[in-house]
């Protein structure tokens, strides 16, 4: 038998452990809440198959949708074009002539750049990553030292050093199917890319004027968003192709963030852009509501 203060005492030990079992599981669980993406995903009904949003400086997931599948991402190819030929230090000032070599032989695109036409490479690095011009990128990896085949060679070897395992190049352009990433992998690239102030500011200039053949063109970023007063991108690339549908990735500041957007084979014409106002409005709730879920 156990007297009433043996009995008391045992049933204050009880309360003790209890509250300090709680409290570890509260610890747990705060834990889990600030390591775990933003609350809510599943109010986040976006249209693109493949879709990742990324805190720049800490690399946390905010959001994520398919984003280990390697599928194919048209001209966002072309932010690996310009790293390969910004890597390997070719003279910018250097004249290159459109070649016949240069059409898609592959989808059989349009192009404004006409064969015997003559652009300097930093010419010709700006219409492929403000316009996506695929002649201009087609023209960058057939003048690299070794050619089309040593260009394509480079942009894999600069893949697999930046750990995009998922990732494989056969162009230049993004024209062929065969260029295939993931969206995690595409987040490594473009903090690769961001590291170039050219890259920076030739995929995020609204508009610029050449001299084509003898002609003065104006030509347009393929992403609107840059003309919007309401977005502050860094960095941008759009993409199409049948295969790889309408693709957009960016980094952009948003609710004081450096963020890296990816959204891959989005389905309609304007889907990619429509999917990215819903992740800024998405985010925009977040913070009104606060860590908890609470107004804040």
């Amino acid at each position: 038998m156990h007297t009433k203060e043996e009995r008391q005492l045992h049933h204050l030990e009880k309360i003790v452990a209890f509250a300090a079992l709680a409290a570890v599981l509260a610890l747990g669980v705060g834990f889990a809440q600030a390591k775990s993406p933003v609350k809510d995903n599943e109010q986040l009904l976006l249209r693109s198959s493949v879709a990742l949003v990324q805190d720049a400086a800490s690399g946390q997931t905010l959001y994520a949708k398919n984003q280990d599948a390697p599928v194919p991402i048209a001209s966002i190819t072309k932010l690996m074009t310009a790293l390969v030929i910004l890597e390997r230090k070719l003279d910018p000032r250097r004249r290159v002539v459109i070649s016949d070599e240069d059409y898609d032989a592959v989808k059989g695109t349009n192009s404004r750049l006409p064969a015997g036409s003559v652009f300097t490479r930093d010419q010709l690095m700006l219409l492929a990553l403000m316009s996506s011009e695929n002649r201009a990128a087609a023209a960058l990896g057939r003048t690299f030292p070794g050619g089309t085949p040593g260009f394509v060679a480079a942009m894999n070897e600069k893949a697999r050093a930046l750990g995009m395992s998922e990732s494989r190049f056969v162009d230049a352009s993004g024209l062929s199917p065969g260029n295939v990433s993931s969206a995690r992998d595409l987040a490594r690239l473009l903090e690769a890319a961001h590291r170039y102030p050219v890259i920076r500011d030739y995929s995020t200039r609204k508009s610029a004027k050449l001299n084509v053949s003898g002609r003065e063109q104006g030509f347009r970023n393929t992403n609107g968003l840059v003309r919007s007063v309401n977005w502050d991108i860094g960095l941008s690339k759009t993409g199409y192709t049948s295969e790889a549908g309408r693709c957009l990735v960016m980094r952009v500041r948003m609710q004081s963030r450096e963020l890296i957007v990816v959204l891959l084979d989005s389905w309609g014409k304007h889907s990619r852009i429509g999917d990215a106002n819903r992740i800024r409005k998405w985010l925009e709730t977040h913070a009104a509501r606060g860590p908890a879920g609470r107004p804040g």
